[in-house]
């Protein structure tokens, strides 16, 4: 047999042990009941023939024990599998607060990588080993769909707003990374590969050449060129501490100021008024690129100092690479 047949893709990560289970544990349930019914339909098939034209069958009123054990052991089965799965999916969705996030933007037909250091890549994703990895992904154009099939990963990549996606890498080596979702006519070269790294070979790559601006420090500066600091320190709604926060709105509604809360603010500014505040922030849709939304965004995180008294803010300046 060819020794590179594989049934399954290589696990390199901690999801690919995990997904691998249930999948298996999904097509055994399949074989197991598929053959049972067709052993029974040849058995019954032959069991109960009629053997002569004049032979009547005799009439079968069911069993109450057959009625609750065909009810309530597909029943079962399926809680099983609906449990399992959510556990898997939950965590799916729920990186760790440690993770390292990476930008990754989908553009026809590229993806666009920027790590938190500045270093940028196209078509390719270092990550070290060992460590928790955070995607936040969003797309320039049409749907697009992060896809490494060494890792059971996946995640869509959707215009207007930011999705998440987070891996462990467990095994050092190259995986293929693809578009999984139909984006045009060149969606068959929109591949890629993932390089798995040792800690030190990973902090060694990404200091091996100069990196660009990191997000949080381009971000400070658009804020400041495009004059936002002049309402956001006193006007309006201050910057600092905001992120993950509970904003309250002149509707009497509420939502916590995620990632995408602050995407939309920027770009469609009167779709949520703050309480308290006018309607008077200028909207930047189509103004500026998905890439200065994704930096001035990464910018408002970083802000974590109060407001001072009087109600105005600090705006410190972005932490050098070396202290974040």
């Amino acid at each position: 047999m060819d020794q590179r047949f594989q049934l399954l893709p290589d696990q390199a990560s901690t999801f690919a042990p995990r997904v691998d289970l249930l999948y298996l544990f999904l097509w055994s349930v399949t074989a197991f009941f598929t053959l049972l019914i067709f052993l029974l339909i040849v058995y019954l098939g032959l069991r109960y023939r009629r053997r002569s034209a004049t032979e009547v069958p005799t009439p079968m009123h069911g069993g109450t024990a057959l009625e609750i054990a065909w009810t309530v052991i597909p029943l079962i089965i399926v809680m099983v599998i609906f449990f399992w799965g959510a556990k898997i999916y939950f965590t799916f969705y729920s990186p760790p607060a440690d993770a390292i996030e990476i930008h990754v933007i989908g553009k026809q037909w590229m993806w666009k990588i920027q790590h938190p250091e500045g270093r940028r890549e196209i078509n390719e994703l270092h990550v070290p080993v060992g460590k928790a990895v955070k995607l936040v992904l969003s797309s320039q154009d049409v749907i697009h769909s992060f896809y490494v099939p060494a890792f059971r990963v996946k995640q869509d990549a959707v215009p207007g707003r930011y999705t998440v996606m987070w891996f462990k890498a467990t095994r050092v080596g190259e995986y293929h990374l693809f578009c999984a979702e139909y984006c045009g006519t060149e969606h068959s070269r929109m591949v890629g590969k993932v390089i798995v790294m040792e800690p030190d070979a990973y902090q060694a790559w990404l200091v091996g050449s100069p990196a660009d601006q990191s997000p949080v420090v381009a971000g400070e500066k658009l804020f400041k060129t495009l004059g936002c600091v002049a309402c956001h320190a006193v006007q309006a709604p201050t910057m600092a501490g905001l992120y993950m926060s509970q904003q309250k709105f002149t509707d009497g509604s509420t939502v916590v100021a995620d990632d995408n809360y602050l995407r939309e603010s920027i770009l469609d500014s009167t779709a949520k008024i703050v309480e308290g505040y006018q309607p008077v922030m200028p909207s930047y849709r189509n103004q500026i690129s998905e890439e200065q939304v994704m930096q001035l965004v990464s910018y408002i995180k970083s802000l974590k100092n109060p407001p001072r008294e009087g109600g105005s803010t600090q705006f410190p300046a972005a932490p050098a690479p070396s202290q974040r």
